[in-house]
């Protein structure tokens, strides 16, 4: 095949995206491609070619080792849904008419579900026009859920970041002997994966966090302040983990039971933000203590200081893997991670039908939630603690992690 490819990320970003970015470049260049091309901001900057050769930026050895312990996404991103094929066959003979004008043989997009979405359209296109290009998904999401695989790469070291800043607030909460209640917001709007993650600061120095509430269960706001109203009985400092996404019987999201401002991705996503701190607000009302409300935000994704050498490892090599399923013919593929031991921990790396992937939400199994519904269970504990295990430290330079930036366009 000819030898010029190019990689795009897309969705949010995690602290181990670049590293998946880093395996497709290595893996390509190592198999004998010609360019190694990456699309500035996903499928949208591609669309007005803002596309850059990864050679002029990705020198030397350091800058590919800076690029894997970099944070966010190197090429930048975008939140773009491409329409369906009979709605705007123009829009993809435009995408396919800069694939043959950059002579491009395989396509590669790092991302979630939206992005197999992406790729899931190209494929179906590219045999509309009997074109031999390859498209193959790579997975990337802090949410954990994409069908199929046994869990995505970002999710470990966003997990780490969430168990052990709960751990530190469990602690910060036991300086002063008054009544008070945490309330931790963390992400997940339909999946509670990063929420259960919380879990993991029950440890033999640490009682651990005192309820979980995932967007698995409905959410009963009396019920939820009858069981703090049970824990302070029992305790003076509280400290509740909730999924930013819960949602009341009927369906609204928690955080819109309160005056708020809305905003409406591209595809339809609420952005979600003020749950935590209506909670807190209902718990100091009711019991007249003091609160607080912690938003993780951002946070969660961005933390490069907290990365799981498991998970930035795992990264590195789903994008290796889609480098060479596509040359060795495969497409229309989304590379998988497939557990074969938890203890040792052993995963390999498979591919599957991005069809069957494409738009499926993996949420929670419902029995791993307690039977009350506030915590998970030891199953989900142990499948998530192999995956955050071990660190990678940053580069260091005056105090500060290092990272490698590419020039704004």
């Amino acid at each position: 095949m000819a030898k010029n490819v190019i990689v795009g990320q897309s969705g949010g970003p995690t602290s181990v995206i670049n590293s998946s970015l880093a395996g497709v470049y290595k893996t390509a260049k190592d198999l004998g491609a010609e360019k190694v091309y990456g699309m500035r901001n996903g499928i949208q900057g591609f669309l007005e070619k803002k596309i850059v050769d990864m050679s002029e930026k990705i020198r030397t050895d350091l800058d590919l080792e800076l690029l894997k312990r970099t944070p966010s996404a190197f090429l930048g991103s975008c939140r773009y849904k491409l329409p369906e094929i009979g709605e705007n066959r123009e829009l993809y003979d435009r995408i396919f008419e800069i694939l043959a004008e950059y002579e491009i043989t395989a396509f590669f997009y790092i991302g979630g579900n939206d992005s197999m979405d992406t790729i899931k359209k190209l494929s179906d296109y590219a045999i509309l026009l009997n074109s031999p290009i390859r498209f193959i998904g790579v997975p990337k999401t802090i949410d954990n859920d994409l069908a199929v695989t046994d869990h995505t790469p970002g999710y470990g070291s966003a997990a780490k970041f969430i168990a052990s800043v709960s751990k530190e607030v469990i602690r910060d909460g036991l300086v002063y002997d008054i009544r008070q209640a945490t309330v931790i917001e963390i992400m997940g709007r339909n999946a509670g994966w990063l929420t259960g993650a919380a879990a993991l600061a029950k440890c033999e120095d640490c009682e651990g966090v005192d309820m979980i509430c995932l967007p698995e269960l409905a959410f009963d706001v009396d019920a939820f302040l009858e069981r703090v109203g049970k824990l302070f009985e029992q305790k003076n400092s509280i400290v509740i983990a909730v999924s930013e996404g819960i949602r009341t019987q009927d369906g609204r999201y928690v955080f819109e039971l309160t005056n708020h401002t809305e905003y409406v991705d591209s595809f339809g996503h609420k952005q979600l933000s003020g749950t935590a701190r209506y909670l807190a607000s209902l718990v100091s009302e009711k019991y007249g203590c003091k609160s607080r409300s912690i938003e993780l935000s951002t946070l969660q994704r961005c933390a490069g200081h907290m990365t799981s050498r498991v998970d930035i490892t795992e990264a590195y090599q789903v994008g290796g893997s889609a480098v060479k399923a596509a040359f060795d013919g495969e497409t229309a593929k989304m590379v998988i991670l497939k557990r074969v031991s938890t203890d040792p921990y052993i995963c390999t790396t498979d591919l599957y039908d991005v069809h069957k992937i494409a738009n499926i939400e993996k949420k929670v199994p419902l029995e791993w939630i307690t039977e009350n519904g506030t915590n998970v269970s030891a199953e989900f504990v142990n499948y998530i603690r192999p995956l955050i295990q071990a660190e990678l430290t940053p580069i260091m330079i005056t105090g500060q992690p290092r990272h490698i930036v590419i020039d704004r366009q």
